[in-house]
């Protein structure tokens, strides 16, 4: 199978369009994660996560909240410039563990599209610190269940809270 020439080995990229200004979606993306990241499935800690959280500063932690009040760490800010763009390392590694050594990274750009429509960009890079791995976790990123599907979540919940 041919690749497309901007075929990046070590990076996923997907882009959705959401139906709200870019303010909505950077409050909704940043704020309201635990209510559109499907924890149900998505999730590393040993106790059913009942929230994920994106703490709002440079050196803020990105984690899920245990029904019995543990927390597990994804990574943590990086960039924080509301509302056009976080940067975020994605510390969960091969075996779905946190893994502080491990610091790959999720871009998410927010881009207007007029005043009502916002282009989400998000880059999941450096996954070449996935090692031997690397092309295994990119494929599951890169799925039909992995960040397109988190980011149809986001639009859906973004477009009802735009609504509102």
């Amino acid at each position: 199978m041919k690749r497309p020439a901007d075929f990046d080995p070590n990076c996923v990229r997907k882009t959705v369009t959401v139906r709200a200004p870019v303010a909505t979606a950077w409050r909704v993306f940043t704020g309201s994660i635990g209510r559109w990241w499907p924890l149900g499935t998505h999730k590393i800690g040993k106790a059913p996560a009942v929230d994920a959280v994106i703490e709002p500063y440079v050196g803020g932690r990105w984690y899920e909240r245990g029904d019995d009040g543990s927390t597990c760490d994804w990574g943590g800010v990086l960039v924080w410039e509301p509302p056009v763009r976080l940067v975020l390392s994605w510390q969960v590694n091969a075996d779905w563990q946190h893994d502080p050594s491990l610091n790959t990274e999720v871009e998410v750009r927010f881009v207007p599209e007029g005043a009502d429509a916002t282009c989400l960009e998000l880059e999941h890079r450096l996954l070449a610190g996935y090692g031997a791995r690397r092309d295994e976790m990119r494929g599951i990123f890169d799925s039909d269940r992995g960040w397109m599907l988190l980011l149809q979540s986001f639009v859906v919940l973004a477009a009802k809270e735009n609504d509102q």
